[in-house]
């Protein structure tokens, strides 16, 4: 086991990294409205009046965010034993992502919007409020989601030939004075119809068209259900009313939610159980709440 030793790369850490102390938890939400900040003042620079009357606000407003947003970058690096495991975890790339892109707007112009990415950053608010506790749910789903996307690819290859179908009908029964100038654009409004979107672009001017576009709107009610039913049978199965038919090792996956938001110093590892005091993945001794 390695002992982690309180000095200020410690502190740092616990207070970059966790969020069941009070500084490392503030520290988060105002990483949070800063995130928030940034995304707002990019939207608002897209609005070309409101650009043109705060330009310079909102130009000095967003490179003081981007340099916060560097410097945490770097206080993430160097807090941690093993810097790379951090620059290429999933969070550390979406963090350099999210603030190289106001630095390459001054080589590349037009690319300052991918500041938007900023965005992503807003998944720590699972770790930050502690909203673990609603992980177990979302793991539920997944499982119902994978165990239904044969039966839901073989719907999908079906509703795909029926608009293939009722397409070809239409192109033959409406004809290019109507619309429907080929058969890829008559399948493409049966995907639409079907779908109960209806853009209203192209539309049956026949009677007998329109009779056969009434079928496939009263189909397109029962099309959304079936996935739907599908899903909640196998959603049912993962919720435990049906365990039976569950391996034990996606059961414990199910069961397996904590709140601790304690990150190991040495690997990066989070998701410990509560109370725990050593990494069990490296042995590292982890922080305690101060």
């Amino acid at each position: 086991m390695k002992p982690t030793k309180h000095n200020w790369r410690t502190k740092l850490h616990e207070i970059i990294y966790e969020a069941d102390t009070p500084t490392g938890k503030a520290f988060d939400v105002i990483l949070l409205i800063a995130i928030l900040a940034s995304i707002v003042l990019v939207m608002l620079e897209s609005v070309k009046s409101f650009d043109a009357k705060y330009h310079k606000f909102l130009d000095i407003a967003e490179w003081i965010i981007t340099i916060l947003f560097s410097i945490e970058y770097i206080t993430r690096i160097i807090s941690v034993n093993k810097p790379f495991k951090y620059i290429f975890s999933f969070y550390g790339m979406i963090d350099l992502l999210s603030t190289i892109p106001k630095y390459v707007s001054l080589l590349l112009p037009g690319t300052h919007s991918l500041v938007a990415l900023r965005a992503l950053r807003l998944l720590r608010v699972f770790r930050i409020l502690k909203l673990a506790r609603y992980l177990g749910a979302s793991n539920q789903l997944a499982t119902a989601i994978r165990a239904s996307r044969a039966k839901i690819a073989v719907f999908l290859f079906a509703v795909l030939i029926a608009a293939v179908i009722f397409g070809t009908i239409m192109y033959l029964v409406e004809g290019e004075e109507n619309g429907f100038t080929n058969i890829p654009k008559s399948v493409y409004w049966a995907i639409v119809t079907l779908t109960t979107v209806g853009f209203g672009d192209i539309a049956p001017a026949t009677s007998f068209g329109q009779f056969i576009a009434a079928i496939i709107m009263i189909m397109g009610y029962g099309i959304i259900a079936v996935p739907t039913g599908i899903v909640s049978a196998e959603y049912t199965k993962a919720t435990g009313k049906d365990k039976g038919k569950l391996s034990d090792e996606e059961i414990d996956q199910l069961q397996s939610v904590h709140l601790n938001t304690q990150c190991c110093v040495n690997c990066l590892t989070e998701q410990h159980q509560d109370g725990a005091e050593f990494c069990y993945k490296c042995g590292c001794k982890l922080h305690h709440e101060t």
